[in-house]
């Protein structure tokens, strides 16, 4: 078993934090990284740093769209002699651990015209674990079936996580694009957070938007691509854009049919691996 370990789910290439945007999910920014893993590093420690900036739906169902803003973090080993190594190893392909978190920044409803008249929803904060299982194909190309689970607190409680299948060629030495199909989901008080309306909430949208209580389930279902070239040893350029569109109880809540249920993301980030 071989058993990376970073700091985001897929081990990110960029994370959104600004708070100009909805829902900044470390995993699907970072989606590539754990299948681009550069050299493997001989030392003890070994991490990457970097930015990123790109553009995604200022929230979860919106129209508008905002620039972001994001840090490259991916530890890539973590080595103390005789007691754990963490990564860094030569074996491809098996099962994979590592843990996963995300950020949905703080929807203030007086700043999107669609949204006036709902309350404001606090940033939140979600953390858990993505397992995955990688199968080598060819030289070129390899195969991964994961699953991310997290609990959310702050704005909004529940779980929320993602599942897909990841194709990555190896297109030249310095050159890996990662893709695939993947579907989310939510537990019924997150999407009720995002996507619910109370009779209140309603009445002070003077019936602009209705009444809804969803139900928890498979938010939405999309695909994602994302690339690393190693433009000089050890700094890398990353690119990542993904598609979704709502289904099921996301799908029909007002707050996606006043504003669009495809909702794309699209970055670039520049990033340097130090080792110790």
């Amino acid at each position: 078993m071989r058993i990376p370990v970073s700091l985001v789910a897929n081990a990110a290439v960029f994370a959104v934090l600004s708070t100009s945007v909805g829902a900044a999910e470390f995993d699907r920014y970072g989606g590539a990284a754990p299948d681009l893993v550069a050299v493997q590093p001989a030392s003890d420690f070994a991490f990457v740093l970097g930015v990123g900036i790109g553009t995604a739906p200022v929230y979860e169902g919106a129209a508008e769209y905002g620039v972001t803003f994001s840090p490259i973090i991916e530890v890539q080993r973590f080595r103390i002699p005789g007691l754990i190594d963490i990564g860094g190893g030569e074996d491809v392909g098996g099962l994979s651990f590592a843990p996963s978190f995300s950020i949905a920044s703080k929807r203030v409803s007086a700043e999107h015209t669609a949204l006036v008249g709902l309350n404001d929803v606090e940033a939140t904060y979600a953390l858990g674990a993505r397992i995955g299982y990688e199968l080598v194909l060819n030289d070129v190309l390899r195969g991964e079936l994961y699953g991310a689970a997290r609990y959310a607190v702050g704005g909004a409680e529940g779980f929320i996580g993602e599942a897909g299948v990841d194709i990555t060629a190896k297109l030249t030495p310095q050159l890996e694009v990662v893709g695939g199909p993947l579907i989310s989901f939510a537990s019924e008080n997150y999407m009720d957070t995002y996507f619910g309306v109370t009779a209140g909430e309603a009445a002070a949208t003077g019936g602009r938007l209705g009444a809804y209580n969803p139900n928890g389930g498979v938010k939405s279902v999309g695909v994602q691509l994302a690339a690393r070239y190693e433009i000089v040893p050890d700094t890398y350029l990353s690119a990542k854009g993904s598609y979704s569109n709502f289904v099921g109880d996301a799908l029909a809540s007002p707050i996606v049919t006043s504003g669009s249920q495809h909702q794309f993301t699209a970055g670039l980030g520049l990033a340097r691996r130090f080792a110790f």
